[in-house]
């Protein structure tokens, strides 16, 4: 906080002590400037979250003599500028670099890819690239907040694939949610890029977009939203069965949510095994001819709840004996926590909305054997940071031009995989995203 102050140094006291009553830490406080008319502070302190910080704000502009003039935090300020850049591979020092990097050695090297298209991957970026494509539809947890507004989770995501799979990603937002146009613009772009990583598109326009992509181009499209998470979803629930002494191939699941997230999950279960996936949206238990079903979920429908459970949430949860799994992709606090006994014994879940999940995870593991979810401050942290860095680096060393369900399957084995039976236990079903094995493992396993 950078504060206006009366020229009274004993006002740094006051302002240390608002802050410490209001539970904040105080790791710095600066004159910045000084006058007979007023000192001006900056003061460094600690919050537990955003609206606490809000809280410490309010507190230090009640104290007499002081006017809050400007706040920033470190999360701002690591966003200022933006968080990736592009940086030459090779040295620009004189003119005879500059004669071989640009005009006129690089027409030769145009010329040959011109004569041999093939060796576009080998003579430029093209074979360690990603185009990292939204619309700004269905932004994290923030809803359509348009182009503008997903460029910094863009940026973020980029980053990501640079620091743990040594891609180099760009960030694509698209003025447009016309499915078309987004198809088009892609289809326009493609040749630059090695693979299209489609991110927070909305659902049902996502599945079309990726399905046109896919038939279109010669490069692999994945949406992370859909198969990132499905991959490492199905790698935390190999590992959780194995902690229950369960298998993929004998339980019931129950997915809440048929978005793009929750029609992957089945997709991926139901090719890995699983016998019985209930879905359960707004108008209950998917079941073909239910009133009110889209198109997509009535897809869903026609593949999934072989018993025909009808009802609500809690009805698919208790029916015939209860699920053995809840995972949920849809919405903040719609599992009971005391619907959980009524599952199958040693129940497992995976409540996965961000940044509120479906059930709170400490109440939840009062009764489930194994509870997983989307943050960070809890075990058993659903990322799919631990998919999409290895599947894009197996995708582009490989020189793929698809992407397969045998692949996704591999790669959520490969994931699961990392876990020692030494290290597995009911707050240890997934690894680290900083597990250096990780994305070597899962582009291995792309790779096939």
């Amino acid at each position: 906080m950078r504060l206006h102050t009366a020229p009274d140094h004993r006002v740094t006291g006051a302002v240390a002590t608002a802050i410490a009553e209001a539970g904040g830490i105080v790791t710095a406080i600066d004159v910045a400037e000084s006058s007979h008319t007023r000192l001006v502070l900056d003061v460094t302190c600690s919050a537990g979250d955003a609206d606490h910080a809000k809280e410490l704000e309010a507190a230090v502009d009640a104290v007499e003599g002081v006017e809050v003039y400007k706040v920033s935090d470190r999360t701002f300020l690591l966003h200022i500028g933006g968080k990736i850049e592009v940086a030459s591979k090779v040295p620009l020092r004189n003119r005879d670099d500059l004669s071989m990097a640009y005009t006129p050695g690089v027409g030769r090297v145009s010329m040959a890819i011109a004569e041999n298209p093939d060796d576009v991957r080998r003579l430029t970026i093209k074979g360690n690239s990603v185009a990292v494509v939204t619309d700004g539809s269905a932004v994290l947890g923030l809803g359509n907040i348009g182009p503008g507004a997903a460029l910094p989770v863009m940026e973020g995501k980029a980053a990501l694939f640079k620091r743990f799979a040594d891609i180099d990603a760009w960030p694509i937002c698209l003025a447009s949610q016309d499915t078309d146009e987004i198809v088009k613009a892609v289809e326009m772009i493609a040749p630059g890029f090695g693979g299209i990583n489609l991110e927070d598109i909305a659902a049902p326009r996502c599945f079309e977009i990726e399905r046109r992509l896919r038939a279109s181009l010669d490069i692999p499209v994945f949406h992370d939203d859909q198969h990132g998470t499905a991959i490492v979803v199905l790698a935390a629930l190999t590992n959780a069965l194995r902690v229950v002494e369960k298998s993929l191939t004998s339980v019931r699941v129950v997915v809440s949510g048929a978005g793009a997230a929750g029609t992957a999950i089945v997709t991926l279960l139901l090719a890995a095994g699983v016998p019985d996936v209930v879905v359960v949206d707004r108008v209950g238990c998917l079941v073909p001819g239910l009133e009110g079903l889209s198109g997509a979920q009535e897809q869903l429908a026609g593949v999934t709840n072989p018993r025909g459970v009808t009802g609500d949430l809690h009805d698919a949860l208790a029916a015939d004996g209860g699920a053995d799994v809840f995972i949920g992709v849809s919405a903040p606090g719609i599992l009971d926590p005391e619907w959980i006994p009524d599952m199958a014994e040693r129940a497992v879940v995976f409540a996965l909305a961000n940044p509120d999940p479906e059930v709170d995870p400490a109440e939840a593991g009062k009764y489930a054997a194994v509870v997983a979810s989307g943050r960070s401050d809890y075990p058993n942290q659903i990322n799919n940071v631990l998919a999409f860095p290895g599947v894009f680096r197996g995708l582009l060393d490989a020189r793929a031009t698809e992407i397969t369900i045998d692949m996704l399957l591999r790669a959520a084995a490969a994931i699961a995989h990392v876990v020692r039976d030494d290290e597995l236990n009911p707050s240890f079903i997934i690894p680290s995203v900083f597990h250096p094995d990780v994305p070597k493992a899962v582009a291995a396993a792309i790779r096939g």
